[in-house]
């Protein structure tokens, strides 16, 4: 079982810990306020009361065994040195929230490689589906990379993954297939069950209905976006 710790209990800190959890990680959440902790037990391992600047503390909870820190504190004072402690202590994987470009420039230069504008990426993601009907989903990784969910254009229908050819022609990989299916369940009710196909084969068959899951450079998929989108103008 994977061990993470959560330093910081707002909304972004509060969701990562608990999502964690629910998806069977062992989490240890860290916060200074008492209504926050307390909010949050039962729904992950260990919740602890501390000053996240004291060095001290930190070594007391074992924070170096833990697989991950995700530091979840809006004040960037308390962050850049909290994270400053973290990478004294040897802590490596560190994945901190921001909320500007200054307090993620500060944490780059400290060392923190893993950084997260929450905002930024909700706003970037909800403008990419609003450019296309097709685009159901998109998430942008740090590596400059993006994965999307794309629902099928019709140009793609009948087609195999072969034929679409996405990998060597557009650098764009189709790492897994959403489809449906009906199915009939025991009080004899007709059901549509949502599948997934994570091994695509290069004859599979594109149809109607499916959803194809992206992944491949951010400027790759966005032109392969434009590229499937109707011109509404035409």
């Amino acid at each position: 079982m994977r061990k993470f710790a959560v330093i910081g209990l707002g909304k972004f800190g509060f969701t990562v810990a608990t999502t964690l959890y629910e998806n069977g990680a062992e989490i240890i959440a860290l916060d200074n306020d008492d209504k926050k902790l307390e909010e949050l037990r039962g729904r992950v391992s260990a919740t602890v009361k501390m000053d996240c600047t004291d060095e001290q503390s930190l070594k007391n909870i074992g924070i170096t065994d833990v697989d991950v820190v995700i530091l979840a504190v809006g004040e960037v004072e308390t962050s850049v040195l909290t994270s400053a402690i973290l990478k004294k202590l040897g802590v490596v994987n560190i994945h901190a929230k921001v909320d500007s470009q200054l307090h993620a420039r500060i944490l780059e230069i400290i060392g923190v490689k893993n950084i997260h504008f929450p905002e930024k990426q909700i706003g970037e993601q909800l403008a990419n589906t609003l450019l296309s009907p097709n685009v159901l989903n998109y998430v942008n990784l740090s590596s400059g990379h993006c994965i999307a969910e794309l629902a099928v254009p019709d140009v793609y229908l009948g087609k195999t993954l072969q034929q679409l050819n996405l990998p060597n022609e557009k650098n764009i990989h189709v790492v897994a297939i959403k489809y449906t299916e009906m199915r009939v369940t025991e009080e004899g009710e007709n059901m549509i069950e949502t599948k997934v196909n994570d091994l695509p084969g290069a004859n599979d068959v594109i149809k109607e209905g499916d959803v194809l899951i992206l992944l491949g450079p951010t400027s790759n998929i966005s032109g392969l976006i434009k590229e499937v989108t109707p011109d509404k103008g035409a």
